[in-house]
């Protein structure tokens, strides 16, 4: 065995307290079938489609067949992924009448595009026609989509941690072959894909405060920040938001993530929340004031320890994601202060 500092570095099996994979170069799998099992179920039921017409919404999956696995070669991450999927739904219209359908998804698969991927709605044998399954197959099924879209983006981000270990210069470098998940408007800042740093190096942090206003009560404009389905919409996206203290929210894709750490109803609400490329087990505090003002309320932004490099991005993903997005998406247009 070659002595640390010489010989070709891919062979060289370095002093550190893991002793596994130095340099990434041995090939590595992890078997994420369970798990993606669980999330897609966990994304999929509850979703929720609405109009003048009534309401739909998944209520069960009713099959999950398939596999996923991630593979990791010379600090490479190959994904490997095939589902065939069946949920049922439910319509109730204004009146109060309830209807039953499916939903079928046979060909979620790394072998094929998200904006490919075949989703059938169906009603019911017996069931009437209704203006409901035309809810359901437009709108209902885009959520669908974006829901698998953002199991994707928890697959290579959320499951992945720790699959790439330190290299012998102690820099984490990680790269995945597959790079299907697009990047849109529904992503916060810059499109960067730079893997998490390791832990244990300090870094600058900064702090910074942002304003806005919103025509409407604080109790709503609060409300907004906590429930799952108003967060969904105004991020365009599917998202995991746990409304107590000490419960967890991860959005975007899973581009943010954090914790929640005081709730004061109507008036404050403090969080720890991250960027999920910031160095590993890094977070800022973010806390929220809402403040009324008669007709309209002040929203104050707080944000502490961001690392200096990312200010700027982490300001504008504030004001461009949460607060434009928020206004755009309820109605609560006002001048930004």
């Amino acid at each position: 065995m070659a002595k640390w500092g010489e010989g070709d570095p891919r062979w060289i099996v370095e002093e550190r307290a893991d002793a596994t994979n130095v340099n990434n170069w041995h090939w590595t799998e992890r078997d994420a079938t369970n798990w993606s099992s669980e999330k897609l179920k966990e994304l999929l039921v509850g979703l929720s489609v609405e109009s003048d017409d009534g309401k739909c919404e998944v209520t069960e999956v009713t099959k999950v067949e398939g596999e996923a696995s991630i593979n990791n070669r010379k600090g490479k991450l190959i994904f490997f992924y095939e589902w065939n999927l069946k949920a049922k739904w439910k319509g109730t219209s204004k009146s109060g009448i309830k209807y039953k359908g499916n939903i079928e998804v046979p060909n979620l698969s790394d072998e094929n595009e998200m904006e490919d991927l075949d989703i059938s709605v169906s009603l019911c044998k017996g069931e009437p026609d209704t203006p409901l399954f035309d809810l359901m197959k437009k709108e209902g099924s885009e959520k669908v989509r974006v829901a698998l879209n953002s199991y994707l983006g928890l697959l290579k981000t959320e499951f992945t941690q720790g699959m790439i270990l330190p290299t012998a210069n102690g820099v984490t470098t990680q790269q995945t072959s597959q790079n299907k998940v697009k990047t849109d408007r529904t992503q916060i800042g810059s499109s960067s894909t730079a893997a998490p740093h390791t832990t244990g190096v300090k870094i600058p942090t900064c702090k910074f405060s942002l304003r806005d206003t919103f025509l409407t009560s604080p109790e709503e404009l609060y409300r907004v920040f906590l429930n799952q389905e108003m967060v969904q919409a105004f991020t365009h996206t599917a998202a995991v938001v746990e409304p107590e203290k000490g419960g967890k929210f991860r959005l975007l894709e899973g581009n943010v993530f954090g914790e929640f750490q005081e709730l004061v109803p109507e008036e404050k609400i403090v969080m720890k929340w991250r960027y999920n490329t910031w160095p590993s087990e890094h977070y800022a505090t973010v806390t929220l004031t809402f403040t009324d003002k008669g007709n309209e309320t002040e929203l104050k932004i707080e944000c502490r320890a961001v690392p200096e490099c990312e200010e700027d991005r982490t300001r504008e993903g504030w004001q461009r994601y949460y607060c434009q997005a928020i206004k755009q998406t309820f109605g609560y247009g006002a001048r930004l202060c």
